[in-house]
């Protein structure tokens, strides 16, 4: 009879620990775990020196997310600039693209309004700006420099 009620206890806390990383999912795009269980986890593979995921750990880098969608045509300007800026500032800067007419629930996930959405965040993941509509290259850069980060160009 108790392997039975420890049984029902650690379901319900494993139920609980769901619906808290359901309803606090706003939580992720800071960087903060979901919940109190992902959290633990996570203090406990500090401790052990171990990950709670088989992913290499990355260099924290500044970022900037794009959300759009391949047929838009404000998009469709803002794709050449993305991927040159991807490519020369490598290392440095990560840029993303999200299709959010092909991932609807990124849209969602990001409060998007209206697209293109470009989200500047800091290397720890907390977004410092957001912009709404078309956004040239010099445009962008000048943004990153008002938040304290410059980019050179590679030479």
């Amino acid at each position: 009879m108790r392997i039975v009620s420890q049984r029902r206890v650690w379901i319900v806390v494993a139920c609980v620990a769901a619906v808290a990383c359901a309803t606090t999912s706003g939580r992720r795009a800071t960087g903060a775990a979901c919940c109190p269980l992902v959290a633990s986890m996570n203090a406990m593979a500090a401790e052990t020196g171990k990950s709670t995921t088989n992913a290499p750990a990355k260099a924290k880098l500044p970022r900037l997310v794009d959300l759009g969608a391949d047929k838009c045509i404000p998009c469709k300007k803002m794709a050449p600039i993305l991927a040159r800026m991807k490519k020369e500032y490598a290392g440095r800067l990560e840029v993303e693209f999200i299709d959010v007419w092909k991932e609807p629930k990124a849209g969602k996930a990001h409060n998007i309004r209206l697209i293109p959405t470009q989200i500047f965040y800091d290397p720890e993941g907390k977004e410092l700006f957001r912009h709404e509509g078309f956004f040239s290259e010099e445009d962008i850069l000048a943004k990153w420099k008002e938040l304290g980060i410059v980019f050179k160009p590679a030479k």
